[in-house]
């Protein structure tokens, strides 16, 4: 079965965090308690109680509370330490390992208190998620990526932050209208558009809106503060969820504080917003003037000039010269989501990502394309004799594992396993 672990940016949401020292581990695991304490079941009518591990990335060491099913973990000072399994890998997510359900997260951690809980509990939300009848779906919206995707992507997060900042119910209702008329009219862009999108709002989302409810602070001045960094984000594709999740939770705590009862996977965030409001129904091209909508478009048209320079380097790189593709047989990821390249027919660039499958384990730090199907991943052709470096990557492949030529010169693929 292939697994998908999505790292999230720690500086995503919340600043220069790697550059600061934040807590130690004892005083992260005190706050992780306390969130689950504090909540009580509350939020999602379950525990929020997920075992936190920490772990240190250029050391892999990592710290617990608690121990696991094995020795792996050892006593100390209070805590247990270990070395996360190089099989492991790195990432701010939920992961199984020891016979534990954990959330890890990767040292150090934010400086400031908010933001510090905030991802403590968007990452305990994950460990709890599948028990709440919620998957962590992870699909690839590739029409993000596209000028009239990202301008109306834009237009919504407009219109959800005058939805959050609203003076009186009429306000807010227009622009809720507006917000989700600029929703529907993307979700035509393709045909897959609209499950994409829900899938990737049900997963980060929710767990982003949890973080910003759990945070300590103002909720909607956390959205507010994500909704302003949002349009700033080179890629919408795998990272929207993480700012349009918290206004459309908040939105509809203040118009059905019970709308988490009962969700399901195949909800939708804006379906169940436009059912508990009197929101009246727009026309997107109407509603485009009330947030510089020709701002936007100018803005975007731009960027899209930019981009299609990058599209062009990556495609010759990875597309059109020599290569080295990787089938996917037991897959497990991670990556930044907020740097993805989308090339079309081709799947989508992923600058840096690390991948361990039953073949070895593969660290690119320099690009690698992933097919739109998600069956291999494909770096530049190797440089060394041996096959297990090339261009910003570097391969370890297990013992009985070999390199053959591919179909075209200079190609290289993975020989499938010997019976």
């Amino acid at each position: 079965m292939r697994a998908l672990l999505l790292s999230i940016i720690p500086t995503l949401i919340g600043g220069a965090a790697l550059a600061q020292a934040g807590p130690g581990p004892a005083e992260t695991f005190a706050e992780a308690r306390a969130i689950c304490e504090t909540d009580g079941g509350a939020l999602w009518g379950a525990p929020l109680c997920t075992p936190v591990l920490l772990v240190d990335p250029a050391t892999r060491t990592v710290h617990t509370a608690r121990r696991g099913d094995s020795d792996a973990l050892k006593p100390e000072d209070g805590l247990f330490v270990g070395t996360l399994p190089e099989t492991v890998n790195i990432a701010n997510t939920a992961v199984d390992w020891d016979g534990v359900r954990w959330a890890m997260l990767i040292r150090p951690l934010p400086e400031n208190p908010t933001e510090r809980r905030a991802l403590l509990a968007h990452e305990i939300w994950h460990g709890v998620q599948r028990d709440l009848g919620l998957p962590a779906g992870s699909p690839t919206p590739e029409h993000l990526s596209t000028t009239e995707g990202r301008v109306l992507m834009r237009l919504e997060w407009r219109a959800l932050a005058a939805a959050l900042r609203a003076a009186d119910p009429a306000a807010r209702d227009q622009a809720v209208a507006d917000a989700l008329a600029f929703r529907a009219a993307r979700r035509t862009l393709t045909a897959q558009a609209g499950d994409q999108e829900r899938q990737l709002e049900m997963n980060e989302g929710l767990a982003q809106y949890t973080g910003v409810r759990l945070s300590g602070g103002d909720a909607v001045a956390e959205a507010l503060k994500g909704l302003a960094l949002a349009e700033e984000q080179n890629s919408f594709v795998r990272n929207f969820a993480y700012f349009s999740g918290p206004p459309y939770g908040l939105l509809l705590d203040a118009a059905a504080p019970d709308w988490r009862r009962g969700l399901g996977a195949g909800d939708d965030l804006g379906a169940l917003l436009a059912a508990r409001t009197g929101a009246p129904a727009v026309e997107a091209p109407a509603a485009e003037a009330r947030y510089d909508g020709v701002g936007i478009r100018v803005d975007e048209a731009q960027r899209a000039e930019r981009a299609r320079a990058v599209a062009a380097a990556w495609t010759a790189k990875l597309v059109d010269g020599p290569r080295l593709t990787l089938a996917f047989e037991d897959m497990n990821i991670s990556f930044n989501p907020s740097t993805i390249v989308v090339l079309g027919g081709n799947g989508a660039v992923y600058p840096t990502l690390r991948v361990v499958d039953s073949w070895g384990v593969l660290e690119v730090t320099d690009g690698a394309l992933i097919d739109p199907n998600w069956t291999r991943v494909t770096v530049a052709a190797p440089t060394s004799a041996d096959g297990r470096e090339g261009p910003g990557w570097t391969l370890r492949l297990n013992p009985d594992r070999m390199l053959e030529p591919g179909d075209r010169p200079g190609d290289f693929r993975l020989r499938a396993p010997r019976p």
